[in-house]
C-alpha cells in the first residue's frame, strides 16, 4: 500500500503549507549563498560596461579628431588652390600690362621715327 493513512483536507493543506515554507526557506538560503557570486558578476558586468563606454568615447574622439584633420587638410588645399589661382591671375595681368606697355612703347617709337623722317624731309626741302 502506497498511502495507508487517511488524509483529509486539513492534513493535505498543512502538508502543502509546510512544503511551500520549505521551498521558500530553500530559495532564501540559496539566494543568500549566491549573493557574493551575484555581486561579483554584477561588478564584473559594470566593469565591462564601463570599459565598453570608454572605448566608445575613444572611438568618437578619434573620429572627431580625424574629421577635424580632414577639414584642416581640405582648408589647406583650398587655400593653396586659391593662392595658386591668385598667382596665376596676377601673372596673367602682369603679362597683359607688359604687353600693353610694349605696344605703347612700339607705337611711340614708330611715331618718333615718323616724326624724325618728317623733320628730315622738311630739313632737306628747306
Amino acid at each position: 500500500m502506497k498511502n495507508a493513512r487517511n488524509n483529509d483536507l486539513s492534513d493535505r493543506r498543512i502538508a502543502a503549507a509546510e512544503a511551500k515554507t520549505a521551498l521558500l526557506n530553500a530559495y532564501r538560503a540559496a539566494a543568500a549563498a549566491a549573493e557574493p557570486a551575484r555581486s561579483a558578476r554584477q561588478a564584473e558586468r559594470m566593469a565591462v560596461a564601463a570599459a565598453r563606454e570608454e572605448r566608445r568615447l575613444e572611438r568618437e574622439r578619434m573620429k572627431r579628431d580625424e574629421a577635424e584633420r580632414r577639414a584642416a587638410e581640405a582648408a589647406e588645399r583650398q587655400a593653396a588652390a586659391d593662392a595658386a589661382a591668385r598667382a596665376e591671375t596676377d601673372a596673367r595681368e602682369a603679362a597683359e600690362r607688359n604687353r600693353i606697355a610694349r605696344v605703347l612703347e612700339d607705337e611711340a617709337a614708330r611715331k618718333a621715327e615718323r616724326d624724325r623722317r618728317y623733320a628730315n624731309r622738311k630739313a632737306r626741302r628747306a
